[in-house]
């Protein structure tokens, strides 16, 4: 169990680095990722930053991101990681 929340911990810290680059080049950056399901948008992230949300997401863990369609909230990227 320990090793789950390392893991999930692990990732979260991971997708929130991410984020927080994207956002870098707008001067912008979040505290830390909301637990609910903020939709992606109301943190700052426009199309273009969510195709390379996308990209990233996908080369950094290996998922398909657009496998059961497009993801808009963070809860759906929560769960596409398996971080709830």
């Amino acid at each position: 169990m320990l090793d789950k929340q390392r893991n999930v911990e692990e990732k979260l810290g991971e997708l929130y680095l991410i984020i927080n680059q994207i956002l870098g080049y707008k001067n912008r950056s979040l505290d830390k990722l909301p637990e609910d399901a903020t939709n992606l948008r109301d943190v700052g992230l426009d199309s273009l930053d969510l195709a390379e949300l996308t990209v990233k997401v996908e080369h950094k863990f290996g998922v398909d991101v657009f496998e059961d369609g497009l993801l808009n909230t963070f809860g759906e990227l929560y769960n596409k990681l398996n971080l709830k």
